[in-house]
């Protein structure tokens, strides 16, 4: 799967905001993702952002 900066993936579980969309900040063997709900950024493994993706779209607006 081939994911890029500024992309839009929706994850499985919900982050405890209640938003299950995150924006792609970094991309590499591990990822920085920003929830869309709170602003909280994460390091997630490249490895459980493919395997917990349920979608991807491109970022809407500039």
């Amino acid at each position: 799967m081939v994911f890029e900066v500024g992309e839009i993936v929706k994850l499985k579980k919900p982050h405890p905001c209640g938003s299950h969309e995150w924006e792609i900040l970094r991309v590499g063997a591990d990822f920085r993702l920003r929830c869309l709900g709170c602003e909280h950024q994460v390091m997630v493994a490249r490895k459980l952002v493919e395997k917990n993706c349920r979608g991807v779209r491109k970022k809407t607006g500039v």
